[in-house]
This record gives structure tokens, C-alpha cells and sequence, in this order.
């Protein structure tokens, strides 16, 4: 009984944890991620059914047998989706993700050729530098935003574009990086490249390592910190957060500015990564495509509702079914199969709070329902016993 007591004062009781919202958080991912499967595999069928048990099998499993590519490339979309779900806590919606990423991928390049550094310290400054372009290119719109009350949405997607074919222009335009037989940057020196962690035929390295402690810095930044309390004050209700002496404009251009570091640290991570080819890397080719990694990081953000320790899960996750979905290939299936199942995961996440609500509701009232039942039999049942004793009588 005293232990009982103890954990309800300590906050640790079964119904405590069953009603916080990072366990309805959770529940609710859980929910999004099994309708998404769920119609994935109907497509599967559909489209193949003599392999759709096969198929969705290599899609469930075959990250397992890449571990290191899973590891490889969770790493880009966790730093966007930090990124993402950073500026989501202030209330602000950073659609520029793939801006800031190629941004803070071309100055790690910029780094890692142009300068000469020491060898132990060059790929930790390159990775710096990412993270300046990143926040460079995450303040302008952080600026619009809290001084002139532009959209960030507009401005943000538009620095996408701006962003990419900036970078394009400059890596064409400079002969020591691009090569231009093969159309593409040159491969960076080893000292440049992030240490791998030595899994055979895989890019995986230290990176990956570096991102977790990021987001559960992040964490500590957020719910530990007088500025994470005032971004998410201000992100509930800036008005409030303004009459109670919060500095909302400068917040707000911090926020932005911290947001496009941590997506411009995804490019740095995702080009310093080593190739799985002895004596190459990552390389990068100017053909003005928007960096997919950044909308990426905003499914990955929706899925893990925001959280830095979410993101970290569902940013392995998605990379997980992505890389079990280029298996799905090998079954006669289009690894485009995993877009449509991460789409679907992604719309039923947009509402699965509110799914999951009405499911606990359902779940109460028909528990209570039982026990309404069950308290009147056990009436009923008293009263038939009480009637046959004074019969008896």
C-alpha cells in the first residue's frame, strides 16, 4: 500500500502515463504508421497479388539487412526534421528545410576544398561551416518574418529555389570542385570525410552519432531552459508571450536561425559522409532538383509530433521502409510503393490524435458500459439470493 502511495506521488501510476500526451503522441504515431502499412500492403495486393506477401515482408524487414544504410540515411532527414519540428514549437512552419540543407551542404564543400587545414580538424570545420550556411540561410526569413510580418511559409519556400540554384551556379562556376566530364562535384580528401564506423559496404559513420546527441540536446534546450519555455510560450500565444515581457521578434529570428543550422548541418552530415567505394565520397550534381531531404524532414517531424526524441525515432523509421522498399524491387514492385505507403502514414498522422481520441472514448464507454452491466447482474443476482433466503425461511 505505502509503495502504492509512493509512485502515485511520484507521478508514476499506469493511468498517469496512459494520459500524457506523449503517450497519446505516441499511440497516435503507432495508429498512423499501422493504417499507412496496412494500405500499402492493399496497393501491393492490387498491383501484384501473388507477391504482395513477399513484397510487404522485404518492405517490414529489409532495413534489418542494411542496418548501416538505415543508420546512413536517417541522418540528413533527422537534422531537417529537427529542423522542421523546431520552428513547428515557436509556431512557425519551415517549409525552407531543402534550402537551408543544400545551403549548409555547399558550404561544407566550399570548406572541405578550398581551405587547408590540419587533418584531425578540417572535416569538424567543415561541418561548422554547414551549420553557418544553414543558419544564414534560415535567418532571412526568420527576418521577414519578425520585422516585416511576411509570411515564412512564402518566403521560406521561395529561398528553396533561390537556395538551389544559387549553389548550382557556384559549383559550376568553380573549376577545383566541379568536375565537369563527370557532371558533378570531385570527391572530397579523406581528412574531409566524418569518420565511418566501419560497417562494411555501407556510408553509416560518425555522423549519425553526432545528429542523436543534437536532438537530445535539443530536448534538454526545450524542456529544461528558460529560452525553450519562452519559444513555446510564444509559439502558443505570442500575444500573451509579448504582455508577459517575451522578446517575440528577436525569438522568432533565433528560432529560424537555430531551425536552418540544424538542416544545414543535414547537408554536411549527408555530403562528408564517406562513400561505401574505397577512396571516394559523397559527391553532389548541380541539375536544379530541390533537395528531397528537406520535405522529407517534414513528414518526419508530423510523424514524431514535433519532439526531438520522436523525430529520432521516426526519422530511423522512415529510413527503415524506405530502405526495405527498395527491396520490394526485387518482387516486380516500384520502390515509389514506399512514397505512397509514407503519404498515407503522413495523412493519417495529420489526424490521428483525434483518431486516437475517439478511439479511447469508444474503448471508455463501452468499459463502462460492462461495468454498468456487470454492477447490475451482480444486483440482480444479490436480490435473487436474498429471495431465496427468505423463502427458505
Amino acid at each position: 500500500m505505502q509503495d502504492n502511495t509512493n509512485s502515485k506521488k511520484n507521478g508514476f501510476t499506469i493511468k498517469s502515463i496512459t494520459h500524457s500526451k506523449g503517450f497519446s503522441a505516441f499511440t497516435a504515431a503507432l495508429l498512423a504508421i499501422a493504417l499507412g502499412l496496412i494500405v500499402g500492403f492493399l496497393v501491393m495486393l492490387v498491383a501484384d497479388p501473388s507477391n504482395a506477401l513477399k513484397g510487404f515482408n522485404s518492405v517490414l524487414t529489409g532495413g534489418l539487412r542494411r542496418i548501416g544504410d538505415v543508420f546512413y540515411f536517417a541522418t540528413p532527414i533527422l537534422m531537417t526534421g529537427l529542423a522542421v519540428g523546431f520552428a513547428f514549437k515557436m509556431g512557425l512552419f519551415n517549409i525552407g528545410a531543402s534550402g537551408q540543407y543544400t545551403m549548409g551542404m555547399y558550404f561544407a564543400l566550399y570548406v572541405g576544398f578550398m581551405w587547408d587545414m590540419p587533418k584531425g580538424i578540417h572535416w569538424v570545420a567543415a561541418i561548422v561551416a554547414g551549420m553557418i550556411g544553414g543558419m544564414l540561410w534560415g535567418f532571412i526569413p526568420g527576418i521577414f518574418k519578425a520585422l516585416l510580418n511576411v509570411n515564412e511559409v512564402i518566403t521560406s519556400i521561395m529561398f528553396n529555389y533561390i537556395g538551389m540554384y544559387l549553389v548550382d551556379m557556384l559549383i559550376q562556376g568553380n573549376s577545383k570542385m566541379y568536375v565537369s566530364s563527370m557532371t558533378r562535384t570531385a570527391y572530397l580528401p579523406s581528412e574531409v570525410q566524418i569518420p565511418s564506423l566501419g560497417i562494411s559496404g555501407s556510408n553509416v559513420n560518425f555522423g549519425i552519432v553526432l545528429a542523436i546527441v543534437i536532438g537530445i540536446i535539443l530536448y534538454i534546450v526545450l524542456q529544461k531552459t528558460t529560452f525553450g519555455y519562452e519559444l513555446k510560450a510564444t509559439g502558443f500565444n505570442k500575444f500573451a508571450a509579448d504582455y508577459a515581457g517575451m522578446k517575440g521578434k528577436r525569438n522568432i529570428i533565433l528560432t529560424m536561425g537555430i531551425a536552418g543550422g540544424l538542416a544545414g548541418l543535414g547537408g554536411a552530415f549527408a555530403i562528408l559522409a564517406p562513400s561505401a567505394i574505397a577512396g571516394s565520397s559523397m559527391t553532389y550534381e548541380p541539375i536544379n532538383i530541390i533537395a528531397a531531404n528537406g520535405f522529407n524532414g517534414i513528414a518526419v517531424a508530423l510523424l514524431g509530433n514535433a519532439h526531438p526524441i520522436g523525430v529520432i525515432f521516426s526519422s530511423v523509421f522512415i529510413s527503415h521502409i524506405q530502405r526495405g522498399g527498395t527491396l520490394a524491387s526485387l518482387y516486380g514492385y516500384k520502390p515509389e510503393i514506399i512514397d505512397i505507403v509514407i503519404a498515407v502514414i503522413i495523412y493519417f498522422a495529420a489526424f490521428a490524435m483525434i483518431m486516437n481520441s475517439a478511439a479511447a472514448k469508444f474503448i471508455k464507454a463501452r468499459r463502462d458500459k460492462m461495468h454498468a452491466v456487470s454492477e447490475a447482474k451482480s444486483i440482480v443476482d444479490k436480490d435473487a439470493s436474498s429471495d431465496t433466503k427468505e423463502a427458505n425461511k
